[in-house]
């Protein structure tokens, strides 16, 4: 018998979607019916997430009462160190979010256990525990195994896998949180601008502008042409640090991973390493840019050399034949 730990990830007082997708991730890795899956919650009132977490496939949820409401990188670390030294999970998963980039890779390397990022395929391939992740600027798909190791942690990117549905009566416990001496303390929380806006991660057809649109009085025609197309508006950092578009439409390190996006219209960008690490997975990137090497051609399918303006003129000429 195997057991599959997930960290349960919560911001305010509500669980974020991705902690479901981890559960069905965590479903995909038993390799019998006697494999449990345990969900762990870290927090001044993690108890309060009990029934919310009582879905479907989760054999056992354990609250770990912590003197912070939200993320700490020292008590989390503190706190899941602690539970994988006392349920020995074969994999342990995290959301690939800026929390669990906070103390996941510490964790892992304090400790010696295998260890992968970003992985959107986990599976077993006869007796070995197989991540695929990117590589190469998204190029290929690479496969990580973990010879030799017993523990494995891992986070997960969002938007891949399907939460279950259906609820369950998972027991529930308590788990002691050791002693920690956190190196931070949280002040207040600060919502980013636009905080009632679309969810960017997920929706399917992006539109974005870089500093090719030139002046923010040329937003609003790109904001037609994608309403036009049916895509959405997003942006690269400097459009949004400039206040041309709300923080919640930038796609990017700093900004979001836009998981759930099939087609990516670049406009402008010229595919900073920043700027890319949030869409150069998605299957069809589309670059329009005046300058033949700019970065973002080197991981767009369909690249074309042309003033952002010319093809703005002609796509919204075929849209309206």
């Amino acid at each position: 018998m195997s057991t599959i730990l997930v960290i349960a990830e919560h911001r305010r007082n509500e669980l974020r979607p991705v902690t479901f997708e981890l559960i069905s991730a965590a479903q995909g890795l038993k390799k019998s019916a006697d494999d449990k899956v345990l969900v762990a919650v870290v927090g001044s009132q993690a108890e309060t997430f009990t029934a919310a977490l009582s879905v479907s496939g989760i054999d056992e949820i354990l609250t770990i009462p912590a003197p912070v409401p939200e993320f700490d990188p020292d008590v989390y670390e503190a706190a899941v160190s602690a539970l994988i030294e006392a349920k020995q999970p074969s994999v342990v998963l995290l959301p690939h979010s800026v929390d669990s980039l906070g103390y996941a890779a510490t964790l892992a390397s304090k400790a010696g256990y295998g260890f992968a990022t970003d992985v959107f395929i986990v599976e077993y391939q006869g007796s070995d525990l197989v991540a695929t992740r990117g590589g190469y600027n998204q190029k290929v798909n690479v496969e990580v195994d973990f010879p030799g190791k017993s523990i494995v942690v891992m986070t997960i990117r969002a938007s891949v896998f399907k939460p279950l549905e259906g609820s369950g009566s998972p027991a529930v416990s308590s788990f002691d949180l050791p002693t920690v001496q956190s190196r931070s303390q949280n002040k207040n929380f600060v919502e980013q601008g636009g905080g009632n806006d679309i969810d960017i991660t997920t929706v399917d057809f992006i539109m974005s502008i870089g500093r090719g649109i030139g002046e923010e009085t040329n937003v609003e025609q790109f904001r037609e042409l994608a309403e036009t197309a049916g895509a959405t508006l997003c942006c690269s950092r400097p459009i949004a640090d400039a206040g041309w578009l709300p923080k919640s439409r930038q796609v990017g390190q700093s900004g979001k991973v836009v998981g759930s996006c099939k087609l990516y219209v670049a406009l402008g960008i010229s595919g900073s390493i920043q700027h890319m690490a949030g869409m150069k997975h998605v299957p069809t990137i589309v670059a329009v840019n005046t300058d033949p090497s700019a970065s973002i051609f080197t991981i767009a399918k369909y690249g074309i050399v042309a003033d952002i303006f010319d093809f703005e003129e002609e796509l919204n000429s075929q849209l309206a034949a």
